[in-house]
């Protein structure tokens, strides 16, 4: 069986971190997904791709996997760097704001 521990992206609708701290464990499709001939839709008999498992460390995770003869690839988050403006969107409102609105 394979897996992958890696931690989940943040939204692209939101500049909220919510639900980025938690580490997770997805197993890999054991076998290719079907087609439906008559209604188009795609499924699979590998259930055990539909498995996803949250944990609060990536040790934990590694842990888990260990026990239960999973190999797991563990692929590490690629940080952002903070774009943070000195002042941020208040200063746009500012009474003592100096030079002109440019929009």
């Amino acid at each position: 069986m394979r897996a992958r521990v890696y931690q989940p992206a943040r939204n692209a609708m939101t500049s909220g971190q919510a639900k980025t701290k938690v580490w997770l464990l997805e197993f890999a499709p054991n076998e290719p997904r079907d087609i439906d001939p008559l209604m188009g839709w795609t499924s699979s008999s590998d259930t055990q791709s539909q498995v996803r498992m949250r944990f609060d460390t990536k040790e934990a995770a590694l842990n888990y996997a260990r026990e239960h003869g999973i190999n797991a690839v563990v692929q590490d988050p690629h940080k952002r760097q903070h774009n943070i403006r000195p002042g941020g969107y208040g200063d746009n409102f500012a009474t003592n704001r100096r030079g002109s609105w440019t929009h």
